[in-house]
């Protein structure tokens, strides 16, 4: 019999392909790839016998795992990195000062930056979010990444907000958003070959009036696509929303009939439990960034309540000025630490939970589960290697229980993930991102930091926050 041709034969000592309810795992198996999907994982010997590869990728100490999904990302604030931790009112008086100096070429520097942290550790689908979009897609075309992509839309002017006042809102530069969000979805949605598409991105129910939040809802649903949405994202969202309305951001949601299956929630900082077990019932996901929440706000937000509910909960890793890091290693890890903590109990969000989230119920969260997430027949070959000789994965246990997974999420740190392939296309070795030189976009971002400094000086010194004082006592 002859064997059919294909493009790829993956070869590895341990898959996990988290089908079913738990991990997925699988030894002595290969994976076969052709046209950029899975053909089927089958004993070794059968995949050898049926199949003859272009390509072989023979990984003797390794587990595969799904591409990390990285649900949640402002890639663009990476130029900002660490300057906006340790401080109350984070947005207006932490952040606002340097959001309001940096350029759009600075912007553009960072997220390239950001993109290439994310994908060494192992994030294969970048869920970005921010108001100029357009740069950021090339980047990722350009690298080979799969990318869920958000315009922001906003009528709230930009400028910096003393503590319970209320924003003011320009309809104009609403509208002007929303058609920035609707060309992006004309240009891009189902570019380079279906691994972007292009979501609907209010900045949050009190970043806009109801009017637009309901156009921005029917202009989505009627190009079948999703709303990824900051909700209850603070104590200072549901002041505005109360001041405004009379209700809290999620009762004012569930009666304009928001919260349905094209919502993708983020954040729910400021949501009891039983709302966030409501949000979940009519059918909404979630994305929690457990680092980025705890440094702004110190709350470990409801994402336990929301699965639950039976709620999909993805992760994310927000934006470096708050979270510092684009790695979802690191979110496995915090989700798993901080709700152990909060509820006391060691046995809440263990580690296969965790991977799940970066994984299939990520996926599923933001509307990319019959795509990626798992390793199965018929879904699309994104996945990772992680190298299980590195230290922080040794030693490696199989029996009575493997600790494979454990290790990977409270020990690993990233440069344990040696090769992401998306599409079944290989599109980082050896830690390297293969289509581009990475120097280039390290070196850029480095030349931006003293002007735009100078430029946020005198808004950070007059604010007078923490960090202003941190950096007076020679603290910082």
């Amino acid at each position: 019999m002859s064997r059919k041709k294909i493009d790829m034969i993956v070869k590895a000592p341990h898959f996990y392909t988290m089908e079913g309810d738990g991990v997925g795992h699988r030894q002595g198996v290969s994976m076969a790839v052709d046209g950029g999907g899975i053909l089927e994982i089958q004993e070794s010997a059968v995949i050898e016998e049926k199949y003859q590869a272009e390509e072989r990728v023979e990984l003797s100490h390794h587990a595969v795992f799904p591409g990390f999904i990285d649900a949640h990302m402002h890639t663009s604030y990476n130029i900002l990195r660490g300057l906006a931790q340790d401080t109350g009112n984070w947005m207006m008086y932490g952040l606002q000062p340097f959001d309001n100096a940096a350029t759009d070429e600075a912007r553009d520097a960072g997220s390239c930056v950001a993109i290439i942290e994310a994908l060494r550790a192992g994030t294969t689908t970048l869920g970005d979010f921010d108001t100029h979009m357009e740069n950021v897609c090339r980047f990722i075309e350009k690298v080979g990444a799969r990318g869920n992509i958000t315009q922001t839309v906003r009528a709230a002017k930009f400028r910096v907000y003393d503590p319970g006042e209320l924003y003011e809102f320009d309809d104009v530069q609403g509208e002007e958003s929303l058609a920035r969000n609707i060309a992006l979805y004309d240009r891009w949605h189902g570019r380079a070959g279906g691994r972007i598409r292009i979501l609907f991105g209010p900045q949050g129910v009190d970043f806009l009036s109801i009017q637009m939040l309901q156009k921005v809802r029917k202009i989505a649903k009627e190009r079948g696509t999703k709303i990824h949405m900051h909700v209850q994202q603070g104590d200072r969202e549901t002041y505005q929303i109360v001041k405004r309305y009379g209700k809290r951001p999620v009762e004012l949601l569930d009666d304009l009939d928001f919260l349905d299956g094209d919502l993708i929630a983020v954040h729910l900082t400021d949501c009891t439990d039983e709302e966030a077990a409501l949000v979940a019932r009519r059918g909404a996901s979630m994305i929690v960034n457990p680092g980025s929440i705890a440094i702004i706000d110190g709350i470990v937000c409801p994402s336990v309540a929301f699965q639950n509910a039976g709620g999909n909960v993805a992760l994310g890793s927000d934006q470096a000025p708050g979270n510092n890091c684009h790695n979802i290693i690191n979110e496995m890890k915090n989700v798993a630490l901080f709700n152990k903590i909060k509820f006391g109990d060691p046995e809440i969000m263990p580690a296969w939970r965790a991977l799940r989230m970066a994984t299939i119920e990520g996926a599923r969260a933001v509307g990319l589960g019959d795509l990626v997430g798992s390793l199965e027949q018929g879904k699309r070959a994104d996945f990772i290697a992680v190298d299980l000789s590195a230290p922080s994965m040794l030693p490696v246990y199989t029996y009575p229980m493997r600790n494979i997974v454990p290790n990977l999420v409270y020990s690993a740190r990233g440069p344990e993930v040696v090769l992401s392939a998306v599409e079944g296309k290989i599109i980082m070795r050896d830690g390297k991102i293969l289509a581009i030189d990475e120097r280039d976009y390290l070196e850029a971002a480095a030349k931006y930091p003293e002007e735009l400094g100078r430029r946020a000086a005198d808004e950070f010194f007059a604010i007078d926050g923490t960090n202003a004082h941190f950096m007076r006592e020679g603290k910082l």
